[in-house]
Formats: C-alpha cells, sequence, structure tokens
C-alpha cells in the first residue's frame, strides 16, 4: 500500500516528510498535468488522422484548381481517393452509410470545374501537353469514380446542405474534442487523486499550518470499515470523483465554449487577413490583373489635351515590352477615352480611339490565328465610333503621311498621324480568318456572317473619308476592298433591267462594279490591283450574264498569258472568274467556249485545290505541315465557294455535245484526236459487263452519251434532265427553265448530227420532214444543220430542195472487212481525185513490182532492187 494511506504511528520526523509531500503535491501535480496536457494534444489518433488526410487533400485541390493544374488535381484527387477508402470504415459508422456531405460536395465541384475546362475550346489550346493529357484521363476516372455516388450526387444538386462549407473542419474538430475530453478526464482523475489529502483536512478542521485537532485522518473507523469493506462503500478517490461529477460536466461545457470561440476568432482573423490582402485574382499569360485600376490623374489635376496625351503616351509607351498586361492597357485606355469624353477633347480622342484600335489587334499574339469573339465586337464598335467622328467634323485630319512629330492638337485644323485604310483592311482581313475559323455548317458561321454589313459600312466610311482627303493610290486600295466584297454576290435587279422590267437608270451591282473598275484601270500605279480588279469585273458579269462583255474584257486583257507570273491569291481568283466565264458560256448554249474555259481546270482533278475551296486528302503526303498551313490560309470562306458539281456536270455535259458527234464522224479514222481526257476517261470506266441503272451525276451523262451515240434523243434527254438531276445541278441556275430548254434544243441538234454521220451510208436520200418530226426540231433548224454539214464537208450529201430530200453521194453499205475497208479506201481517192494515192495503193502487190523491174530492163533499178 502506497504511504499515502498509511496509519498514524509513524514518528515525527516520518510525518513532517509526509507534510512536506502532502503540501508539495497540489503544485506538482497542476505542474505535471499541464505539461501532460500539451504533450498529449499532439498524439492524434487513427480516425483523426484519416480524417486529417481527407480535409488536406480537398484543400489542395481546391488550391491546384484555381491556377488549373490539371495534373496536380489528377495525382492529388488520387491520394484523396485513396485516403477516403481507408477512412470508409470510420465514415460510414458515423455517417451512418452515407458518404459525409464534404465529400459529395468535393466531388461535385470536381466535376463542374473539369466541364468548364473542356468547354473552354480556346483555353485548351492555350494549355500544356501535360495538361491536356491529365484532362483527358482525369475527366474519364472522375465519370467513372462519380457511378458509384450517382444518386447521392443528384440529390446534393438538389437540394444542397447549407452552412456545410467547414464540415470536414468539424469533423476534426470533433475528433479532437473528443480525445482532449478523454485526456482531461483522466487528468481531472489524477487531479482528484492527489488532492484528496487536502480536502480531508480542511474538511476533518485541520488547521492551516498542518497540526491535526483530532486523531490521524488515516486512522478513522470510517476509513476501516471502508477499507474492510470495499465491496459495500466506493473508494476514496472514486467518492470524490462522483461528488465532482457536474462540477466537470459545467467544466467541459466551459471549455468547449473556449475551444468555439477561439475558432471564432481564427476564423474572423483569417477574413480580416483575407480582406487586407485582396481575394483571388485571375491569372492570365502570366501576370495578376489588378482588381483595382490606377487612377489616371489627381483630384486638383487640370485635365487638357496636353495632359491626356501625356497619360496616353505613357500607356503606349509599354508597347511591346515584356511581361506587359495587354488587357490591362486596353483597360486603361477605355478609362482615359472617357475622360477624353467628358472634357470634349475631340482630337485627343480621336487619337486615344486609335490607339485603343491597334491594342485590340495586338492583343492577339499570333497574327495567323483569329481574334476573339468578344474583341471583334469591340474593335468593330471602336472604329465605327472613330470614322463617325472623324465624318462629322472637318477640322480633323487623320494621315499616315503627317509626322508624329508635328502632330497638331491646339490649333484648327487638327493633324494627327494614322492610316484609316489601313485599319480598314487589317479589320477585313480578321473578317475573313474569323469565317474561316468558324464551321461553316453551324449557326455560328451565319452570326458570324451578319458582320459582313458593319464591315461593308466600316469600308464605306472609310471611303467616304478618302473621298473628302485621301490620295488616288488610296481610294484604289479602298476601292477594291469595296469590290471584294461584291464581285461574287448576284443582283436579280440586273436581269430584270435587262427584261425591262425596272428603269434602266436603277443603280445595280453592275453599274457600281463597272465605276470603281474603271477607277482603278485609270489611276493605279500597281499591276497586281488592276489585275485583281479586271478578274473581279469579269466574274461579276458572267454571274449576271454578260457574256459578250466579260469575254471581251477577258481577251483584251490578255492576262492568261502572264497569270503564272503574279501571286497565288490573284492565281486562285483567276481560275474563279474563269470557271464562271465557262458557266456563263453554257447558259448563252456556247458550247465550245464553255468547255475550252472548264478544260485547263477539269482535266488537271484538283480542281478543288485550284479554287481554293478544300485541299484533297490523297496529295497531303505531298505536302508539309509549313505548305499545308500556308495552303489552309488561302482558302476561300465557304459562302464565296462555286460548286464543283455544278461545275462538273457542266464541262462533262459540254464534252458529251462535242465529242460524240466527232466520234461518229471519224469513226475509221486512225489519226482521231482526243479532245476531252477526263470525260473520255468516264467513258472507259463504264465499259464493264453489268452496268446497273445511273445514280450519281457522272454515271447519267455516261448514259446519256451512250444514247446519244445511237441517235436517241429522248432517252439521251431523260437521262440528263430528270429529278435527280434537276435537285443536283440544274435548279442551282437562275432561270433554270430558261437552261432546261435550251440544253434540250442542244442534245436534239447534236443527236441529229450524231445519226447522219452514224446511219447515212445506208440510205440513198433522206426526207428533211422526217427528220424534224423524229428529232422534234423546225424543219428550217434542221435544213440548217444539214447545210452547215455539207458546207463544212462533214457530211457528203446534196440536198434537194424541191423535194426537200437528202441526196447521199455514199449510198453503198460499207463492209468492216479487210478487204472491204480497202475497196472503202479506193473508192475514197477515186472520188477525190487522187491519182497518185490510188496508184500507190495499186502497187502494193511486190510480185508485179519485180516483174516490171525485169522488162525495163533498167540496170540501176535492178541494182537498188
Amino acid at each position: 500500500m502506497s504511504r499515502f494511506f498509511a496509519t498514524g504511528s509513524d514518528s515525527e520526523s516520518e510525518t513532517s516528510s509526509e507534510e512536506e509531500q502532502v503540501q508539495r503535491a497540489p503544485a506538482a501535480a497542476f505542474t505535471f498535468s499541464d505539461d501532460e496536457e500539451d504533450t498529449k494534444r499532439v498524439v492524434r489518433s487513427a480516425k483523426e488522422k484519416r480524417y486529417e488526410e481527407i480535409t488536406n487533400a480537398i484543400k489542395l485541390i481546391r488550391n491546384q484548381k484555381k491556377i488549373k493544374d490539371i495534373n496536380s488535381v489528377l495525382s492529388t484527387f488520387e491520394d484523396l481517393v485513396k485516403a477516403y477508402n481507408k477512412a470508409s470504415s470510420v465514415i460510414s459508422k458515423e455517417e451512418n452509410g452515407k458518404t459525409p456531405n464534404f465529400y459529395l460536395r468535393c466531388l461535385v465541384e470536381l466535376d463542374d470545374f473539369i466541364k468548364e475546362v473542356w468547354e473552354d475550346k480556346e483555353g485548351r489550346k492555350s494549355m500544356s501537353k501535360i495538361n491536356s493529357r491529365a484532362l483527358s484521363s482525369f475527366r474519364q476516372k472522375l465519370r467513372k469514380y462519380n457511378k458509384d455516388f450517382e444518386k447521392e450526387i443528384e440529390a446534393f444538386r438538389e437540394n444542397p446542405p447549407k452552412d456545410d462549407d467547414d464540415e470536414e473542419e468539424e469533423k476534426v474538430d470533433e475528433v479532437n474534442s473528443d480525445d482532449e475530453d478523454d485526456d482531461e478526464n483522466q487528468i481531472s482523475d489524477f487531479k482528484k487523486q492527489e488532492l484528496v489529502p487536502d480536502i480531508s483536512k480542511f474538511k476533518k478542521g485541520t488547521d492551516v499550518d498542518g497540526s491535526d485537532s483530532d486523531s490521524d485522518w488515516g486512522s478513522s473507523s470510517e476509513d476501516e470499515s471502508s477499507n474492510s469493506s470495499d465491496d459495500d462503500k466506493p473508494h476514496a478517490a472514486d467518492y470524490f470523483r462522483k461528488t465532482q461529477k457536474d462540477g466537470d460536466d459545467e467544466q467541459k461545457q466551459v471549455k468547449k465554449e473556449h475551444r468555439k470561440d477561439r475558432k471564432e476568432k481564427d476564423r474572423k482573423k483569417k477574413r480580416e487577413e483575407d480582406d487586407g490582402e485582396g481575394e483571388w485574382e485571375t491569372v492570365k499569360g502570366g501576370v495578376a490583373i489588378p482588381s483595382e485600376k490606377p487612377k489616371m490623374f489627381a483630384k486638383d489635376a487640370e485635365i487638357n489635351t496636353a495632359s491626356v496625351l501625356k497619360k496616353l503616351n505613357e500607356i503606349i509607351a509599354a508597347r511591346g515590352k515584356k511581361r506587359t498586361d495587354r488587357r490591362e492597357k486596353i483597360e486603361l485606355l477605355h478609362e482615359l477615352q472617357a475622360i477624353a469624353e467628358n472634357h470634349n477633347l475631340n482630337a485627343a480622342l480621336i487619337k486615344i480611339k486609335f490607339c485603343i484600335v491597334s491594342s485590340i489587334f495586338d492583343y492577339n499574339p499570333k497574327v495567323s490565328d483569329a481574334m476573339k469573339p468578344e474583341y471583334w465586337s469591340k474593335i468593330l464598335e471602336r472604329i465605327y465610333e472613330m470614322l463617325t467622328l472623324l465624318l462629322s467634323t472637318n477640322d480633323i485630319v487623320l494621315a499616315k503621311s503627317i509626322p508624329e512629330d508635328e502632330e497638331e492638337y491646339e490649333k484648327s485644323p487638327f493633324k494627327l498621324h494614322g492610316c484609316v485604310l489601313t485599319l480598314a483592311e487589317r479589320l477585313d482581313e480578321e473578317f475573313i480568318k474569323l469565317l474561316k475559323e468558324c464551321d461553316p455548317h453551324s449557326n455560328e458561321y451565319v452570326e458570324r456572317l451578319k458582320d459582313e454589313n458593319q464591315v461593308c459600312t466600316i469600308i464605306d466610311k472609310v471611303e467616304e473619308y478618302l473621298e473628302r482627303q485621301g490620295t488616288p493610290s488610296e481610294l484604289c486600295r479602298i476601292y477594291i476592298r469595296k469590290i471584294e466584297h461584291l464581285y461574287y454576290k448576284f443582283d436579280p435587279t440586273v436581269l430584270k433591267q435587262k427584261d425591262d422590267e425596272i428603269p434602266a437608270d436603277a443603280l445595280t451591282s453592275v453599274k457600281v462594279m463597272d465605276k470603281m473598275c474603271k477607277y482603278i484601270y485609270s489611276h493605279d500605279e500597281t499591276d497586281r490591283l488592276r489585275t485583281r480588279a479586271i478578274l473581279s469585273h469579269i466574274y461579276h458579269h458572267s454571274i449576271h450574264d454578260n457574256w459578250f462583255k466579260a469575254r471581251d474584257l477577258f481577251l483584251m486583257s490578255h492576262l492568261q498569258e502572264n497569270i503564272h507570273h503574279s501571286d497565288p491569291a490573284t492565281q486562285i481568283l483567276y481560275n474563279r472568274a474563269v470557271a464562271h466565264l465557262g458557266l456563263c458560256a453554257f447558259r448563252h448554249a456556247n458550247i465550245k467556249d464553255a468547255h475550252n474555259c472548264l478544260l485547263d481546270l477539269m482535266m488537271t482533278g484538283k480542281v478543288k485545290e485550284l479554287l481554293a475551296q478544300g485541299l484533297m486528302p490523297q496529295r497531303q503526303h505531298e505536302r508539309s505541315k509549313e505548305q499545308e498551313k500556308i495552303e489552309k490560309q488561302r482558302q476561300m470562306p465557304f459562302h464565296m465557294h462555286i460548286n464543283l458539281e455544278v461545275l462538273e456536270c457542266v464541262y462533262l455535259v459540254s464534252a458529251m455535245l462535242i465529242e460524240i458527234p466527232y466520234m461518229a464522224a471519224h469513226e475509221f479514222d486512225a489519226r482521231r484526236r482526243m479532245i476531252s481526257k477526263t470525260y473520255y476517261q468516264q467513258l472507259r470506266s463504264s465499259e464493264q459487263s453489268l452496268v446497273g441503272p445511273p445514280e450519281s451525276m457522272r454515271e447519267h451523262v455516261v448514259a446519256a452519251s451512250k444514247a446519244m451515240r445511237n441517235g436517241n434523243w429522248a432517252v439521251c434527254n431523260n437521262f440528263i434532265i430528270n429529278e435527280k438531276m434537276n435537285g443536283k445541278v440544274w435548279d442551282l441556275f437562275y432561270q433554270a427553265d430558261k437552261v432546261r430548254a435550251m440544253l434540250t434544243k442542244l442534245i436534239k441538234e447534236e443527236a441529229l448530227r450524231t445519226y447522219l454521220f452514224t446511219y447515212s451510208h445506208v440510205y440513198d436520200s433522206i426526207s428533211m420532214p422526217t427528220l424534224a418530226l423524229m428529232f422534234e426540231l423546225e424543219r428550217a433548224t434542221v435544213h440548217s444543220i444539214i447545210s452547215k454539214m455539207i458546207i463544212n464537208e462533214e457530211l457528203m450529201a446534196s440536198l434537194d430542195e424541191p423535194s426537200e430530200t437528202v441526196v447521199m453521194h455514199r449510198s453503198e453499205p460499207k463492209s468492216f472487212t479487210i478487204l472491204g475497208f480497202a475497196a472503202h479506201r479506193q473508192r475514197n481517192f477515186r472520188n477525190q481525185g487522187n491519182f497518185r494515192e490510188r496508184n500507190n495503193f495499186n502497187r502494193q502487190d511486190w510480185g508485179g513490182r519485180q516483174r516490171r523491174d525485169r522488162n525495163r530492163n533498167n540496170d540501176e533499178a535492178r541494182n537498188n532492187y
């Protein structure tokens, strides 16, 4: 038994030592308990460690999300899942099998974060390769992992719990508080055990100096009875612990309240620190955008043109420097613009607007990439405002010829250095880039194409300003920009004006084009603008069926002789003009001209590339990446494309109308030339044993060619003009019924010529009324066709006018044997009067030649033989 519970039979020295120990006991106990409390708070249970791992991982993920470090978020998420799996047994017991809200909140935040980053296409382009790879893998892993919590996440999204931001911290605090309570209970028990002697002495009437008024406290009868019967009465330490239980509960409650107050103070202090340091800032391009804009001028500063221009020069001086925030620079210029507007500083205001436009152009780091849509709308507004202000006053002159050191802002007229023409040209180029970036089959392309009206309005304003203060060369440059937005557009009022449906003096696009192009022809100092103006003029005439004007302009320009020396953009424009010139010739029934225009384009097999409407996939291995990038930049926007199927169909039909009669006329001619190589390839590809009904456009033309070869015009016409071909080709023409009627007439005429070439040898004479009935043509038309054939020596016949018959000169049927072919050739020689050729033909017998040589007795001839 410890000496603490000993009886009073010891000596005085022992008693004094015991009293000293008892007197020192409270201080020693309190000192020991404080140290013990401090050391035990560092020791954590396994449950506390699990919660701390989870909360630390969640906090780390939130910090990594703010800087968009996807790779680090992925690795931290994997650690979070491992920590949650380890603590799942503890969590499931405490949450009754449910996933805690703070964990669900983290999963929901991650899901939203990944969706936001994935949908931001522009942000993904600028993302590093490591983060882009991590993004795709993290997206898949998160989707797969969230399937296990799908119902809980849906319930959380529908009804998110309130005031649950610090739930994970409360979990850790609860764990800490439980452990602290256990420690405090042990410490309080220890204190109570040590404090028992003092309390008993005071209760027994012990003096302050330590002397006993009664017998020793350890030898009382009550203690003896308690020692003798431990089962009946509690232990002395237990007795005092029971009596002070209520006090301990109150002490615990007070400590909890103190702990909550301390947490509240810590949180409040943290909020104050955050407020002092500022909130999280968006970082772009490695530079933080300040939340508060710096002040332009002091409160008492005088704001005039000089001070505003000085501030403007300070802002512009940062242009091109390293780590310059371009967005902040644009915002500062906008703020300076507002100050200039408030003080009516018009000259400085135009200079500021000019600098804003230049800064927006500079915001895009890559010249080859398109501008962002939000900055595109801003730049349209700024340029429009600047031009409106320029046109509203005559006191301001903005020209490139004015040096910067000679600018005048004080006296009228104000002189500023700048060039609105350059801004208009750059704006037009950015508009083309935006159209190329969009998917041509989406609504985005249509919405972006609506901005063309604003671009054309800005070009008109620049034209108005340059007509007032510009030079002829600048006017030529702005005219060519306006022409490039006009030359490919069809104006139906032009054809209505031809049919006298509208007055002749009405303004049409043809007249506007004629005015601007003629100005460029007479004032342009460079060949490039003149060449592009001529080609655009030819294109515009062609789409409005001005065939003779377009043809004459094309022939007089002699562009076909030196176009290969031009730049690629001009060569593309040349190909486009020639293509529409061929279509115009076809609509005017000039089949040979249409075929000649389209021949050079179609025979190459690279029509799409020549017209800058795409790249052939089979030729990609022939180009490097740099060449492919350059060719993509040259592509035409989708709304300016020419329908390639219409172009090919017109070419093949023109080739059919030329080739089939020629093949019938020169069937036995060994020196027959090939007019259209592409058309022959289509015919050869169809020479198969089993040929089904035609489906594609090419198959329809091939089937029509076979029908025309037999002289069957009706079948040929049905293959060319039907519902499928109308939908693909003919309905796309303006006034499609006229085109179909013209095409039917051409098919009848060429079928008649083919029939006469093929079957003339089996007739002695043919009645022209019969031919007119067979091919549903007028007699005058049949007479004209046969007369031309006879004059051109294509048909060996003569006309009998009274009987309206065609008398054939080659009436005997042709034999296709070798001897028949020889007799046919000899007869042709006799009819043509070529006796020399006939004699050579008769001397083909070698035996007869030898006999003639022997009879002549010509030694020289014999030796030669």
